[in-house]
């Protein structure tokens, strides 16, 4: 058995010979099996997905330490963490991208929670805001705080 193609004139013997179709038919087979593996492939970077993400600050000049535990989510190589209700005193928002090597600029947003822990006993409810360093790898980060008090983040891959 064999198929015949539209305006192909059929070969004498089709067991033996071949098709001039068949360049364009491997072609389309290609193009196909391409497609499928395109479409197979993961449209987000490597860091996409949540990471546990805990912030922790020294004491420093008067001001308690503390640390937050909180969930981060990476879409594209673009990281947003938050903690609290946005606009409440005790909020927390990280943003920044993640470079393809996996160095990252993050920007850490809030709102003072307790004064006791605020450099200066700021009230509650007052905004800060400051730079983080950070490096990611496929399971882990880590990050320094770049102005101000010593603060320090690490971020875990949750699977």
């Amino acid at each position: 058995m064999y198929v015949m193609i539209r305006g192909m004139t059929p070969l004498a013997d089709p067991k033996r010979s071949w098709s001039p179709a068949l360049p364009m038919l491997l072609a389309i087979a290609v193009i196909l099996a391409s497609f499928v593996v395109l479409q197979a492939t993961p449209s987000g970077g490597r860091f996409d997905g949540t990471w546990d993400t805990v912030l922790s600050c020294e004491n420093a000049a008067g001001a308690m330490g503390y640390s937050f535990k909180f969930p981060s989510i990476v879409k594209d190589r673009v990281l947003h963490g938050e903690k609290g209700t946005k606009g409440k005193p005790g909020w927390l928002q990280l943003d920044g991208k993640i470079q393809a090597d996996g160095a990252a600029d993050i920007y850490a947003d809030g709102l003072v929670g307790a004064p006791e822990a605020a450099v200066g006993r700021r009230p509650a409810g007052t905004q800060y805001g400051y730079h983080i360093d950070a490096k990611f790898s496929e399971e882990s980060g880590t990050g320094k705080r770049v102005e101000g008090r010593a603060c320090s983040v690490t971020f875990s891959r949750k699977r």
